[in-house]
């Protein structure tokens, strides 16, 4: 019996200092975040609410304005981009879409950006899994298409992405600091 407790002591002592210096990650100044089309699909469909089949989510890292200049600054004009923080923007088709009048089929893609002063161009690339934009390779691009710059009043102080439902489909919307592009997406 002594053994038992000097052994089960050792046990205990040695997961708690274990414990003690376990050291946890810290938080990431860019959170994740996911973005879905049906928005909120996920509880949704746990809630059996769901009308519409999943199309689209978007993963991607919200970096913070925190008082910078961002675009033509941090992120530099004419220079390929994340679209974010970190890893780089990762998009999932559930379905075959259209973008730019391109066929895109179902799968799971990167997305860049090309960001200038009145036309972002959004790429979709085949290779995934990365981080940055440092790895970026044209020769992956599945497509490239122009959209517009919208300038807004309001300031975004966390980069955000969203899905509106339009009369041809869904756009996939950007903003951050007084700037929102939207990417038309044909179902």
């Amino acid at each position: 019996m002594r053994k038992i407790s000097v052994l089960a002591c050792l046990f205990f002592a040695s997961l708690f200092s274990f414990s003690q210096s376990a050291k946890l990650p810290e938080v990431d100044k860019s959170p994740l975040d996911v973005s879905y089309y049906p928005n909120n699909y996920p509880v949704l469909k746990i809630q059996n609410k769901a009308t519409e089949p999943l199309v689209v989510r978007i993963i991607y890292s919200r970096p913070q304005k925190q008082g910078r200049t961002i675009f033509g600054e941090l992120v530099e004009y004419g220079k390929v981009w994340r679209l974010g923080a970190n890893e780089a923007t990762e998009i999932e088709f559930y379905k075959d879409v259209k973008i730019g009048g391109k066929k895109v089929p179902k799968g799971r893609y990167t997305l860049y950006g090309i960001v200038n002063e009145s036309t972002w161009t959004i790429i979709i690339n085949k290779d995934t899994d990365t981080w940055g934009a440092f790895k970026y390779d044209s020769k992956k691009d599945l497509l490239r298409t122009d959209v517009k710059v919208q300038k807004t009043e309001e300031t975004v102080e966390s980069m955000s992405m969203w899905f509106d439902k339009t009369t041809s489909g869904i756009a996939l919307n950007i903003s951050w600091e007084q700037l929102k592009i939207s990417l038309p997406i044909t179902l």
